[in-house]
C-alpha cells in the first residue's frame, strides 16, 4: 500500500544571480517525496500575490495538491542564495513571510493523523504561529522526522531542545553537529560517539548525518551506517540535503535494508548537487 508522507514548512523562490527557482527545505522534501512515489502532502503559506500565484501554478506543474497550501497576509517568501568558489550555498532569508504564519486547520490535523510520518525543521519555528502549529500537529504524528536545518539567526537552542524532544528520525549536517555538541555540551570526539550520545539524550531513533563530500551515516539501533557518497561534479548544493532526507524518509518506509537506504539517499543527494536548482527532474532510472 502507497505511504503517505506529511511536510510542514517553507514553501519560496530561491532567487539565485542567473533568476529565480521555486525551492524551500520543506518544499523540497516533500517534491522529492512526490517523484519517488511517495502520497506526499505539504502545509505551508504563500501570500496574496504574484509571487505566491507563481509557487502554486509550479505545485501544479509537478502534479503536486496545492489544497494544504494557506494564503496568508504577508508576502511571498523569497531567499537571496550565494554560491561560494566551492559551490556551497549560503542564504539570506526575509521575514515575516507567509510561511511564518501557517494556521493550525482541521484539515492538517486530520492529514497528519493518516500520515506514515511528519516532517518537519527548525526554521519553520523561527515566529511563534508557526511554531505553535508545528508542535500541535506533532502531538498528532506517528513517525516524526527532524530535519533541524539551521539557518543563523532563526534558532535557540531552547527551541532546538523542544523539537529534539519530539524527534524519531533527525537529519543533521557536519557543521550542525558542532553546534549541538558545543550547546549541549556533548563529549564525544568521534561522529559515532557524538551519534550516540544524541540519541540517548533525546530518544531519537534514528539520525542521520551528513558530510557533504564526505558522503553520510546512519546510527540505527546504536549501530552505525556510513557511506562515502558519490563523487560529482557540484553545480550547487540547494537542496541537496533535502532530496537525501526525502529518500532517505521513502526507503525507510518502504522497508530497505539500513545499507541501502543510505545508499539511495546518497546517491540522490549527489545527483541534486550536481544540477542546478533543488528539484532537477528524476525517475526511478536514478537508482540503477
Amino acid at each position: 500500500m502507497q505511504k503517505t508522507v506529511t511536510s510542514i514548512g517553507e514553501i519560496l523562490w530561491d532567487v539565485f544571480p542567473e533568476g529565480k527557482k521555486a525551492g524551500g527545505s520543506s518544499m523540497n522534501v516533500a517534491l522529492h517525496l512526490h517523484k519517488q512515489g511517495i502520497n506526499s502532502k505539504f502545509i505551508s503559506a504563500v501570500g496574496h500575490d504574484e509571487l505566491g500565484k507563481e509557487l502554486i501554478s509550479f505545485l501544479y506543474d509537478q502534479n503536486f495538491s496545492s489544497n494544504l497550501i494557506q494564503v496568508a497576509d504577508l508576502p511571498t517568501s523569497t531567499v537571496e542564495v550565494k554560491l561560494d568558489e566551492t559551490h556551497q550555498a549560503t542564504y539570506s532569508i526575509i521575514e515575516p513571510v507567509a510561511w511564518d504564519a501557517i494556521e493550525l486547520s482541521d484539515e492538517a490535523i486530520e492529514t497528519v493523523k493518516k500520515s506514515d510520518a511528519f516532517v518537519y525543521c527548525s526554521l519553520t519555528c523561527r515566529n511563534e504561529k508557526s511554531r505553535n502549529t508545528v508542535l500541535s500537529l506533532l502531538n498528532n504524528a506517528k513517525l516524526k522526522v527532524f530535519d533541524i536545518n539551521l539557518r543563523e539567526p532563526f534558532y535557540t537552542i531552547n527551541t532546538l531542545k523542544d523539537l529534539l524532544n519530539e524527534a524519531d528520525v533527525l537529519k543533521v549536517n557536519e557543521h550542525e553537529i558542532i553546534y549541538l555538541k558545543d550547546e549541549l555540551a556533548l563529549t564525544g570526539n568521534t561522529d559515532e560517539q557524538l551519534l550516540k550520545q544524541l540519541s540517548h539524550l533525546f530518544n531519537i531513533k534514528i539520525i542521520c548525518l551528513t558530510m557533504g563530500e564526505n558522503g553520510a551515516c546512519v546510527l540505527h539501533d546504536d549501530k552505525l551506517y556510513h557511506h562515502k557518497g558519490y563523487p560529482v561534479k557540484v553545480a550547487d548544493t540547494v537542496g541537496a540535503g533535502d532530496s537525501f532526507l526525502a529518500t532517505f524518509i521513502s526507503s525507510y518506509l518502504i522497508g530497505y535494508p539500513m545499507d541501502t537506504i543510505l545508499d539511495r539517499a546518497c546517491k540522490v543527494g549527489s545527483f541534486v548537487a550536481s544540477q542546478f536548482g533543488a528539484n532537477p527532474n528524476y525517475g526511478d532510472e536514478i537508482f540503477d
